[in-house]
């Protein structure tokens, strides 16, 4: 019976119990998408992420892949740095940067002290009008939105952290939205922003902390705020701290990371 390793870290956090728990498991090569999506499922967390290694001469260092219980994702933040730090702390990973591979480009984390360092793209934002489905699911919602095409997300501003901490969401109407999931931000009172992210279409009722949301969130609050430079909380009940810098088409998310477990998973 072949045997694969496992990892869970909590990312975003400085001790366990914190943050966002993702399930890591490294492979020499790609397994059936079937399996990596049973694997997923049956690791019940919000991202699990595959990586294999690439040979010398390819643009990265790794190939990524990230599978919520019920789809694989174009883009995560959690499970891209636990992986950088299992790759850093359990593979003996020499150099201070890792290169991967990825649905959304090329992503590169790096070591800053006891703190990684996520260089992700820029994602464009469109305004709309709220879908009704959301107005539904959250009636505090604003008459408009922000539609983020590249990650298939809904972005709300609603006007205080108060607010965001006390959104209460219809899920089984936002499950409606199917692949689509819902940003809900505010200015923070001891941070620049804060944000809460929905998406139960994906398997996914409430995200602990997502650090792929800062991609969008970190280019709509720095033209506010007038600033590159940002702190950022998720309220979600287990909450997590980001340090954001806007930085042209790229935006760096920086969060530290907790270890949990390791061990193997037993394929049939």
């Amino acid at each position: 019976m072949p045997t694969l390793p496992i990892y869970q870290v909590d990312a975003f956090a400085d001790r366990v119990f914190t943050g966002n728990p993702a399930a890591v498991m490294p492979l020499e090569h790609w397994l059936e998408d079937t399996v990596m999506q049973a694997l997923a499922m049956e690791n019940n967390l919000s991202e699990t992420a595959f990586f294999v290694p690439l040979t010398a001469g390819d643009d990265a260092d790794f190939h990524i892949r990230w599978f919520t219980p019920a789809a694989e994702v174009p883009l995560c933040g959690h499970a891209t740095l636990a992986s950088a730090w299992v790759i850093f702390n359990k593979l003996g990973w020499p150099a201070d940067g890792i290169s991967f591979h990825s649905l959304s480009g090329t992503l590169r984390v790096g070591r800053r002290n006891d703190w990684l360092v996520l260089d992700f793209p820029r994602l464009a934002f469109e305004e709309q009008p709220t879908p009704e489905l959301i107005r539904e699911a959250l009636p505090d919602a604003p008459e408009t939105a922000f539609y983020v095409p590249n990650d298939t997300n809904y972005l709300v501003v609603l006007d205080s952290w108060q607010d965001v901490q006390g959104a209460s969401p219809d899920l089984a109407r936002l499950k409606q939205l199917g692949n689509q999931g819902l940003i809900v931000t505010a200015p923070g009172e001891d941070c620049d922003f804060v944000s809460r992210y929905f998406a139960p279409g994906v398997g996914i009722d409430e995200d602990p902390v997502t650090g792929s949301i800062h991609s969008v969130l970190v280019p709509y609050w720095a033209a506010r705020l007038d600033k590159a430079t940002l702190n950022a909380r998720q309220l979600s009940a287990r909450g997590g701290e980001l340090r954001c810098e806007l930085k042209g088409d790229r935006v760096e998310i920086a969060g530290r990371a907790a270890f949990f477990m390791e061990g193997s998973v037993n394929l049939p």
